[in-house]
């Protein structure tokens, strides 16, 4: 009898439910993931909306795909946190409005009758690129989101760390600098420097200077254009030679070198995988980052990592989610 697992990746946008086969690949390929739905999340429409749609798109992969609930063998479930992945609750993620003690592992697993795991979206990643992507054969991992923020993910001895209260690997909360972009609350961290709206901050308030100074950046021609900038607009400045853009990522980039020498230094691991915006805009970033990297943490360790961008590229979340039905 064949087997298949299941993937829930709920996010602040869109949610995707995802079958998988049973078993995990030697290399993830396109066959691994048989079929997905995607639906917009609409937390406006109340809790029990998405759940309704989440159920249905589950309910038409088992029927179209002729798959009883007697073959899956896990649901893996993957979101935005604070949850508590060992109750199976969601507790109240800023981005899923009235998402607020959700036991969503006891709901699947009563309508399903199907065992299900939960994990925060950063965690969930940190096993894709362990399980199926770059960091496939390593002992000692870290995932970074470098995404809408920054969050890791941690393997360490060939296990997912979680922490004593599900808070392990929030290193966006980390003070790099005195002052500096808001992220995580705080300005001057991690996540102000790394991150979509970290870039925008940074990209702000250099071109505000310059605005001032009448030498408008080509990414922002006037005041009124402040309002629109996005990290894209910037990093194709950049690429194209913009002195303004480049930068913005000069310094994104060296506080990127100095998280990763924390990181390493207190860590030591093996390889260091990162997404989203490093992935795509790893040239106008690692020269810099590399740079500090070298600089600030213990060379020995430096030696030992790899530093490389996520394998998984935009089917990252897709295996994320997958991922979690094979962590226990």
């Amino acid at each position: 009898m064949k087997k298949y697992s299941i993937g829930v990746d709920i996010g602040g946008t869109k949610c995707a439910v995802l079958l998988g086969k049973g078993s995990i690949p030697a290399q993830a390929d396109d066959g691994f993931i048989l079929e997905k739905k995607c639906f917009f999340t609409e937390p406006e429409k109340g809790l029990q909306y998405t759940l309704d749609r989440l159920y249905a798109a589950v309910d038409a992969l088992l029927l179209e795909r002729e798959v009883d609930a007697g073959q899956v063998t896990g649901i893996g479930i993957s979101c935005g946190g604070p949850l508590d992945h060992e109750q199976g609750v969601v507790l109240n993620p800023p981005n899923l409005y009235g998402w607020d003690g959700v036991p969503i592992v006891e709901l699947l697993q009563e309508r399903y009758g199907i065992p299900a795991h939960l994990q925060n979206d950063a965690n969930a990643c940190a096993l894709a690129e362990w399980r199926f992507g770059a960091a496939r054969g390593c002992r000692n991992v870290i995932f970074l989101t470098f995404g809408t923020g920054m969050g890791a993910g941690l393997i360490l001895d060939g296990r997912l760390y979680n922490g004593i209260s599900n808070m392990a690997g929030e290193v966006g909360h980390i003070r790099l600098e005195a002052n500096g972009p808001v992220g995580y609350g705080k300005a001057g961290s991690f996540e102000g420097f790394c991150s979509g709206g970290g870039l925008i901050q940074l990209a702000r308030s250099i071109a505000v200077e310059k605005l001032q100074q009448g030498q408008p950046p080509s990414f922002c021609p006037d005041f009124a254009a402040l309002n629109s900038l996005n990290a894209k607009n910037v990093a194709e400045a950049a690429e194209k030679g913009d002195p303004v853009a480049a930068e913005v990522y000069r310094v994104c980039g060296e506080n990127l070198g100095k998280g990763l020498a924390v990181l390493v230094d207190l860590l030591n691991p093996e390889i260091i995988v990162i997404g989203s915006i490093f992935a795509r805009s790893r040239k106008l970033l690692w020269p810099h980052a590399r740079a500090v990297l070298r600089r600030e943490a213990l060379m020995r360790s430096v030696e030992a990592c790899r530093v490389v961008p996520s394998a998984l590229g935009e089917h990252l979340g897709d295996y994320a989610a997958l991922s979690v039905a094979f962590s226990q």
